[in-house]
């Protein structure tokens, strides 16, 4: 896989993205918000080597990876520990990739920034990814409330 900052055209496809139940949680709107939120240069489209055209999925990096009305609480401090956020095309989701995906962000964000521990916000009904950050070294380390919606926040630090 291959790890770039985002591009226009990548965003609107983004924002087309729709998952299937429950998993709608993840939609992102398509709104000037967020195609500006998109196009900042915290966000970085992943692609297939083989295929450069073909979006798998995207990483998003820092105080955008986090779950903003949850900032307040005081759960996202720490020193040299980065937040992750990332997204897979829904056409890809459960073909047994997501290992590989995830572990791709995760040497991106070590060779890019270097920091200690990396750190997600997960929605608690998403135990599909939830088995995934665990099976990748992630452990919970905190749970919040968002708007009705039960998050954990998990921790990873970084092996060298």
């Amino acid at each position: 896989m291959h790890i770039e900052p985002l591009l226009i055209d990548e965003a609107l496809q983004i924002c087309q993205w729709t998952y299937p139940d429950e998993y709608s949680f993840y939609d992102v709107e398509d709104s000037p918000d967020a195609r500006n939120e998109l196009m900042d240069g915290t966000y970085f489209a992943v692609k297939a080597k083989q295929n450069p055209n073909e979006l798998i999925g995207f990483f998003c990096y820092g105080s955008n990876a986090q779950v903003g009305g949850s900032r307040q609480l005081g759960l996202y401090r720490g020193d040299d520990v980065l937040d992750i956020g990332l997204g897979m095309n829904p056409n890809l989701i459960g073909r047994g990739s997501g290992m590989l995906f995830l572990s791709a962000g995760i040497q991106f964000a070590e060779a890019a920034f270097k920091p200690q521990a990396l750190r997600l916000s997960v929605a608690k009904f998403n135990q599909r990814a939830i088995r995934l950050y665990t099976n990748a070294g992630f452990v919970t380390t905190a749970f919040f409330d968002n708007n009705g919606t039960a998050f954990l926040i998990m921790k990873r630090n970084m092996i060298r």
